[in-house]
């Protein structure tokens, strides 16, 4: 007799010992990644369980631990693996894979995508900013067609004007030639609004812009599933 995987008591055997259309990874290959739960999913990530755990149970009790999926892909090395039955390895798998998501959702930027307004530049970047535990300062760099050359990263942690300072702004600036700026950073709390260092860093940094003749076109904050533009609420002010 063929039982279906119904009982929670059949998930604590072992995956090849559950009916062949219930495995994961054969589920996957016969119906498609969508039929998948998210437990399954995490599951083929993971590889494999430990003694009276499958990589099912493993991958739930990981989804309880961080609320959903969204929660575990914030989770770092650290975390993961203090997880009983999550080595290095699975861990690895699992980090690299939420990346991939992560960049695939951003978008090429070898593209040199034409920026026309601050949400392209979230649609770009949100993906990889939002679930970020700390801030983040990056500079992108434009062409004079307003596409991106590339971006810089220029620190992690707390945003202030002694770890932002204009040199390391306007140096990638300068040695790729950009025509602008765009400064980005974002709030790990999902507050989108400016802290006063945000303010006192944009303004000492577009002040150098101007002598520098390398204009700063925005700065955008990214928290969780919103932003704030500086240009679009009039807390700067480009030359048309």
């Amino acid at each position: 007799m063929n039982k279906k995987i119904k009982d929670t008591a059949w998930y604590h055997l072992r995956i090849k010992e559950w009916p062949v259309e219930e495995r994961p990874r054969e589920k996957l290959l016969k119906t498609g990644a969508h039929a998948l739960t998210n437990s399954e999913l995490v599951a083929l990530l993971l590889g494999s369980g430990i003694n009276g755990v499958s990589a099912v149970d493993l991958a739930k009790r990981m989804l309880v631990e961080y609320a959903d999926l969204s929660g575990l892909a914030c989770a770092n090395v650290k975390e993961l693996t203090r997880m009983k039955g999550v080595g290095e390895a699975n861990c690895a798998r699992l980090l690299a894979a939420f990346e991939i998501g992560r960049r695939i959702e951003s978008g090429p930027l070898s593209k040199k995508l034409k920026i026309c307004s601050p949400v392209d530049i979230f649609k770009i970047y949100a993906p990889l900013l939002r679930d970020k535990r700390m801030e983040v300062f990056k500079v992108i760099l434009l062409n004079s067609g307003n596409r991106i050359i590339r971006d810089v990263t220029i620190t992690q942690g707390i945003i202030n004007s002694s770890i932002v300072h204009p040199r390391e702004i306007f140096k990638p600036a300068i040695d790729y030639l950009a025509a602008g700026i765009i400064l980005l950073h974002n709030h790990p709390s999902g507050d989108k609004k400016p802290s006063p260092e945000d303010k006192e860093v944009t303004e000492q940094i577009f002040k150098a812009g101007e002598m520098l003749n390398i204009p700063v076109l925005d700065h955008i904050i990214i928290a969780k599933d919103s932003y704030f533009s500086f240009v679009e609420n009039r807390l700067i002010m480009n030359k048309d």
